[in-house]
């Protein structure tokens, strides 16, 4: 996608994803055949469910359906929340993290998993089996959320 055709999306789409208390993740515009795919991820604090992204997807098509950022080409539309395990980039995507098993990947080659105590701007503070990790953002190479079918609390019950 060049990025004239990105950046008209973006002032389209940002506004109606900003707007729906939402924010915007991830903008994709791919070839499938002979329509485009135009890929969305929104997300929130709390996560977002099924019903939201549905509602934040018809509002994107009529705001796309009343621009001209799609010009004539015929295209599908498939609005989003990000999966499970996906990659921690910005400090938002660590607050939302919160008391989630981590595995982290610095610059220097060190690979550790823990789970996320807390975090802010710039860092965050991690368990890793009863000792406390700080990680500053700016060591982390990759950062990606586990899945866990099962997890015993302290006190001995299942969550």
């Amino acid at each position: 996608m060049s990025s004239a055709s990105r950046d008209l999306l973006q002032q389209v789409i940002a506004p109606v994803v900003a707007a729906e208390g939402l924010d915007l993740e991830e903008l994709d515009l791919a070839q499938a055949g002979k329509r485009s795919r135009l890929r969305i991820i929104v997300d929130a604090d709390g996560g977002v469910d099924l019903d939201r992204c549905a509602e934040t997807s018809r509002l994107i098509s009529r705001a796309l359906d009343d621009s001209d950022a799609m010009g004539d080409m015929p295209y599908t539309l498939e609005v989003s929340s990000p999966g499970v395990s996906r990659p921690l980039r910005l400090p938002r995507h660590w607050a939302r993290a919160v008391g989630r098993l981590v595995r982290v990947r610095l610059h220097d080659g060190t690979d550790f998993t823990g789970r996320v105590v807390r975090a802010d701007d710039t860092q965050a503070v991690l368990d890793l089996d009863g000792a406390v990790r700080e990680v500053a953002f700016v060591d982390v190479r990759k950062a990606k959320v586990q899945v866990e079918f099962r997890r015993d609390d302290d006190d001995g019950t299942e969550e």
